[in-house]
């Protein structure tokens, strides 16, 4: 990790539907820093598997398909990620990994630990010169513990479950709202029960509740607190 005091690691952390990609991006673009979804590299590697017809839940197989994945962030323009496309063994995935099948798939692989060992090596790797925003479920708990700002994102259930459930709306899937509460409650339940890297806030973690706030606001909240720890100077934009 880069101790520059322009190039920070800024971690963010939170359950399903608590905003973290919006606000993680938008935070990197303030600071002009890289954005990296590690959400979206379980959803490669689970689209990699759903092509090859791999079971979600056999741990050594999904294990040898992660580890033989060539996932990448690649950058068009500024490095601040608005040009962001995920790569999977050079193919260009960043459209076909936003389907919902696929994202039910990332929620099952993710509790896999040779899964997230692979991938947890891949972030650091990612993150490993500083000036990145990462967001995921074990950021500052995992992959990055020595991160110079930690933040927990969260929200009440029915607060994030109405966001997914819109969500499957605008995808055209057909869902009540009492469903869609039922999967984020078991969504939070393996995220938070899973033996490898559960979902946790870590010690030094600043919590964030963002059911009363657009996520402008929390964006720049986290912005103001990365000036304080020493990061870009420059103006927020």
């Amino acid at each position: 990790m880069a101790n520059s005091m322009s190039k920070l690691v800024i971690a963010i952390d939170g359950p399903v539907g608590s905003g973290k990609s919006t606000v993680a991006r938008r935070v990197a673009r303030l600071l002009d820093y890289l954005y990296v979804d590690t959400g979206a590299m379980y959803r490669a590697v689970a689209l990699k598997a759903q092509r090859q017809g791999i079971a979600l839940d056999s741990n050594d197989e999904m294990t040898g398909l992660a580890a033989g994945a060539k996932i990448g962030v690649r950058l068009r323009g500024s490095r601040n990620g608005r040009g962001q496309s995920i790569l999977l063994d050079g193919e260009d995935v960043s459209a076909a990994i936003r389907v919902v099948e696929v994202a039910e798939a990332a929620s099952k692989i993710a509790v896999l630990p040779g899964v997230r060992e692979v991938l947890v090596s891949v972030q650091r790797q990612a993150g490993a010169e500083g000036g990145v925003v990462m967001e995921g479920r074990d950021i500052g708990s995992v992959v990055f513990p020595g991160a110079n700002l930690k933040i927990f994102l969260t929200a009440p259930v029915e607060v994030r479950a109405r966001r997914r459930w819109k969500e499957y709306l605008r995808a055209g899937k057909t869902i009540s709202f009492e469903e869609m509460i039922n999967v984020v409650q078991e969504r939070d339940r393996r995220d938070s029960e899973r033996e490898t890297s559960p979902l946790i806030r870590a010690a030094d973690g600043v919590f964030i509740d963002s059911s009363a706030m657009e996520s402008e606001e929390v964006a720049r909240t986290i912005a103001m607190l990365a000036r304080t720890k020493g990061g870009d100077p420059a103006p927020l934009g």
